[in-house]
């Protein structure tokens, strides 16, 4: 992966494209880093370059503290992408990625900044619904660990791995802390349209979850099912950055 030019270590570049006439910002779901959308730029449009978000404490950045609140991590990140909101674009978030992606659009529209063309989300429950679930970032090592295995986001050979998780643990705590205690506020819906995906067999984020995200647009709304669980993302990639596609083929 090759870093923006003249860039820090929050934003990465799968492969620049100096002509790109659309940039879609990628931002990683708990635990994850940039490097989850590396493979993209090969089946998106050749117009788009991919800039995929590297928050501190993952892959390059592990031994930095991470963000354990929203607020935070959304007001450092705006000043940090401001510079390369001089072209078209748009944002994609994936599970927690998903919540942070559209509280930087929101404080972008505060401050009275340029916004996205479009939101995609994937994965996450709409902001204004509350977590049914008791929070976990808090727990015992043991009873984390059975919680991370249950969301089958963590591979076994990695939670099997006590060295490798002591590293990883202060990340996923922290990244479950901002999805966990997240205080959504009542702001007018975006003025971009929104695209929100999910998976079938998705027990965390369903369709009736994933719905009410149209009330957070005042433009059009699309929903999409895939195949698979909360991860499909991985499993269907093609399937879902055609329908990402077809959505940006718009503002080309």
């Amino acid at each position: 992966m090759t870093a923006l030019p003249n860039a820090n270590n929050w934003i990465v570049y799968p492969r620049p494209k100096p002509q790109a006439r659309l940039r879609l910002f990628c931002f990683p779901y708990a635990g994850g880093g940039a490097s989850i959308y590396r493979l993209w730029p090969n089946d998106l449009p050749s117009a788009v370059e991919v800039c995929s978000l590297q928050p501190p404490g993952r892959e390059n950045r592990l031994r930095e503290k991470p963000f354990t609140h929203v607020t935070p991590l959304t007001q450092a990140l705006v000043p940090i992408i401001r510079p390369y909101l001089n072209l078209p674009f748009a944002f994609f978030g994936y599970s927690l990625g998903s919540l942070v992606a559209f509280e930087v659009a929101r404080e972008l529209r505060r401050q009275g900044g340029p916004t996205p063309l479009h939101l995609f989300v994937g994965g996450r429950r709409a902001p204004q619904t509350p977590d049914p679930d008791p929070p976990i970032h808090q727990l015992p090592e043991p009873e984390f660990l059975i919680e991370l295995r249950r969301l089958s986001g963590t591979p076994e050979a990695v939670l099997q791995n006590a060295e490798l998780m002591q590293l990883l643990q202060p990340l996923l705590r922290a990244d479950f802390a901002i999805n966990e205690t997240y205080p959504y506020t009542t702001e007018p819906p975006l003025a971009c349209p929104i695209s929100a995906y999910g998976g079938l067999e998705d027990a965390e984020a369903n369709q009736d979850d994933l719905a009410p995200w149209q009330e957070q647009t005042r433009a059009a709304f699309k929903l999409q099912m895939f195949p698979g669980g909360h991860f499909f993302l991985n499993n269907d990639r093609a399937a879902l950055l055609q329908a990402i596609s077809e959505d940006l083929y718009r503002y080309l």
